[in-house]
């Protein structure tokens, strides 16, 4: 099985989500299709809205789902519109959301796209029809304004040395491709001999920047603020992250939500303003024989919850 074009942890997303309850589903980050493939493979009462910002993902995960029908609707789109991108579609309340906040493997595994690494391609790393590109942060931001990107969204522990490092390198010329970048961070970090573990010394700050052009964190926020809304009463929510950043906030809204408003006079939560009850305590993460077939799932942490009815 290839794992670049398998869907992470597939099992655990179909058990919480419960598509046997039949309805209206969301995959509010389509990719190439996988999960949307399994929640309509789970029973024929299943329908399925998919969302994606990114073209050609959309376009590939329409010819995978074409067997499907009628039963599929797609729309080109951010997660964080979802409940623009469904009133555009007539769609009133769903019984369960799917947000995956992985980079697709088209995406990693297109060198053009500039999102890894492992290819000397023109740095990019737009998911969608975005106007920033990496090569304008690498080339535009000051010194500092780099350093906090890093050390923010990558947990760069040498952060303002990069950023030395490129801004002293573009001096001459601009930093245009995947691999003078590297070579930069390279350079900065001492070198291949700087590895922390298995993790490459660029990884993180090719991490930070896929963060920062796209907008993820905050369109994560956004996209929470919205997903709960659009449940029905015992409507599922799932969210698969991949790294800390992420997490915390997932965790941190649910929990919120799961809690309740506290009343100013006593302190107290009021039990009546709880939209949701928490499904998963703590993250579920990849199997030991998922990881073996399929490492691209090693960071992944699901989080789930049920939408409880208004009183």
């Amino acid at each position: 099985m290839n794992a670049a074009h398998v869907p992470v942890l597939v099992a655990e997303t179909l058990a919480l989500l419960a598509p046997e309850r039949g309805g209206v589903f969301v995959d509010a980050t389509l990719g190439l299709g996988g999960h949307a493939e399994a929640l309509l493979e789970a029973g024929p009462d299943v329908q399925l809205v998919g969302i994606d910002r990114d073209p050609q993902a959309l376009e590939r995960a329409q010819a995978r789902l074409a067997r499907f029908g009628d039963r599929v609707r797609t729309a080109l789109g951010n997660f964080d519109q979802i409940s623009a991108t469904l009133r555009g579609l007539g769609v009133g309340k769903v019984a369960g959301i799917l947000a995956d906040l992985g980079v697709s493997s088209m995406q990693l595994d297109t060198p053009e796209r500039g999102f890894s690494f492992r290819f000397d391609a023109p740095l990019d790393m737009r998911m969608g029809a975005g106007d920033v590109t990496a090569a304008d942060l690498v080339n535009g931001c000051s010194e500092g304004e780099l350093s906090k990107i890093f050390q923010e969204y990558g947990e760069e522990h040498q952060a303002r040395r990069i950023a030395r490092a490129i801004v002293a390198s573009r001096v001459g010329k601009p930093i245009e491709t995947t691999a003078e970048l590297r070579a930069v961070i390279d350079r900065a970090k001492g070198g291949h001999r700087d590895r922390e573990g298995r993790v490459d010394p660029a990884t993180r700050v090719f991490q930070a920047l896929r963060i920062e052009v796209n907008q993820e964190l905050q369109g994560l926020e956004r996209f929470l603020d919205q997903a709960i809304g659009e449940l029905d009463a015992e409507g599922r929510l799932v969210v698969i992250s991949y790294h800390s950043l992420e997490d915390r906030i997932v965790k941190n809204n649910l929990r919120d939500l799961a809690r309740g408003e506290v009343d100013e006079i006593t302190g107290r939560t009021r039990s009546e303003s709880r939209a949701i009850e928490l499904l998963t305590k703590k993250p579920l993460r990849p199997s030991d024989a998922e990881l073996e077939w399929n490492p691209r799932s090693r960071s992944a942490r699901l989080r789930a919850a049920r939408r409880l009815a208004t009183p």
